[in-house]
């Protein structure tokens, strides 16, 4: 289910168990071109939960959980980025799961 975030982002909820966590700051041309969308749309295709924010430096931040290999799919996924975006750095962190 989706719904809005208070810090201004968007969020995906799952109740999944067994997760792993990443949280990922994209930098590059990543606002204004639908990024935080296609970063929601690829999450929601993976069967991941998490959130989405834009940040003031221009830099878009994700933090997403779920099974490591669909986490290694998102982060690729987000890497390219969609149609009209330009990303030029991925700083991924892995952290412990938070249960959603």
């Amino acid at each position: 289910a989706l719904r809005g975030s208070p810090r201004k982002g968007c969020m995906l909820d799952s109740n999944s168990e067994g997760t792993q966590r990443i949280r990922v700051v994209v930098e590059g041309h990543v606002q204004g071109v639908g990024f935080r969308c296609f970063t929601m749309d690829q999450a929601r295709r993976l069967g991941l939960s998490g959130w989405v924010r834009n940040l003031p430096s221009g830099a878009v931040e994700a933090e997403a959980e779920g099974p490591r290999e669909d986490l290694l799919a998102f982060l690729e996924a987000i890497s390219e980025g969609p149609a009209g975006s330009a990303v030029r750095r991925v700083r991924p962190e892995w952290l412990p799961a938070s249960g959603g």
